[in-house]
């Protein structure tokens, strides 16, 4: 295992180093990184920004969005949260297997003296709270495993921030996104900084991969094709924001792989045009799920079948 050094707070940079890392590697470890974002909001690859998140706060608060490879929900990135991300081969590990990942953290945190739990779908809590949320992406036989660690993230903002559309004027929504979260902070005594715990964190990773640290500095070509990447698509409006075309029709439900909403036209009693917003971990691509859904019937209980059989469980 490598220890990839990466100190850069850009988002767009750190999304692209990701994608290169699992991509392109010009290593063929298995590989962990640790870095941070300056404020910002990185919504899932199948959400619909327009209806995450609270675009007028997010203006006013100079908070950057952007849009990640894989799914899942929206969360929120300051540089009191430490983010995680493993790649590794998909052999012997899996598709959806979360909690592998999250072990070195419960570990690092119970020789801190936390108690925490990995619990429903995609989460680590400390006494029922959610401070992390997980989410994965698939390429070829690679795995990218990422996380959120909210060490001292201020909640206010992430309140404020993760309210959505619907709820953005609305204090007791944000009252409840706060109820359900917590920091790492709250539950260490103030003398544990940032930095002790990603050094325990890093003990912990190569200590449960049973091999001796190594780390890897990114070359002068590494960075100019991850900049490239960054340009490419992760500043790019159109993959943050796309565009979404009218639909006369929607349907949404919650499955075991999350909630997914289906927005269509119809035609001659089937369904013409598509487009799948949700907060989801899927198998398939989603041109997979649009081209099984396209002539299909307009039944919702077909519909629904069909977007079930697709889904991860």
């Amino acid at each position: 295992m490598l220890h990839i050094v990466n100190s850069n707070t850009d988002p767009c940079f750190n999304l692209a180093l990701e994608e290169y890392f699992l991509k392109q590697s010009p290593v063929p470890d298995d590989l962990v990184i640790l870095w941070q974002n300056r404020p910002t909001v990185v919504i899932g690859r199948n959400q619909n920004a327009d209806v995450e998140i609270n675009a007028p706060f997010i203006a006013d608060s100079n908070i950057q969005v952007v849009r990640r490879l894989s799914g899942g929900g929206a969360v929120y990135h300051d540089l009191g949260n430490l983010n995680f991300t493993f790649i590794t081969n998909l052999v012997g590990i899996g598709h959806n297997n979360f909690s592998h990942f999250t072990l070195p953290i419960i570990a690092a945190l119970a020789e801190l003296g936390i108690k925490a739990k990995f619990t429903g779908r995609n989460d680590l809590t400390i006494d029922g709270q959610k401070f992390s949320g997980n989410a994965q992406y698939i390429h070829r036989d690679r795995l990218l495993h990422h996380g959120t660690l909210l060490f001292d993230t201020d909640m206010a903002i992430l309140a404020q921030a993760l309210s959505g559309s619907d709820a953005k004027h609305s204090k007791p929504a944000v009252a409840s996104v706060r109820s359900k979260v917590t920091t790492i902070r709250r539950h260490l005594p103030p003398t544990i900084m940032l930095a002790e715990f990603e050094a325990a964190l890093l003990k912990e990773i190569f200590a449960s991969a049973a091999e001796s640290y190594r780390c890897y500095e990114l070359s002068t070509a590494d960075r100019q094709a991850i900049e490239t990447l960054a340009e490419k698509r992760y500043r790019d409006p159109e993959w943050t924001y796309g565009k979404l075309p009218l639909y006369n029709h929607n349907t949404k439900k919650t499955f075991a792989g999350g909630s997914v909403q289906v927005l269509f036209n119809v035609q001659n009693n089937t369904l013409s045009q598509c487009k799948i917003c949700g907060d989801f971990f899927a198998t398939g691509d989603m041109e997979e799920l649009t081209g099984n859904l396209l002539g299909a019937p307009y039944q919702s209980d077909f519909i629904a079948k069909i977007v079930d059989d697709w889904l991860t469980v």
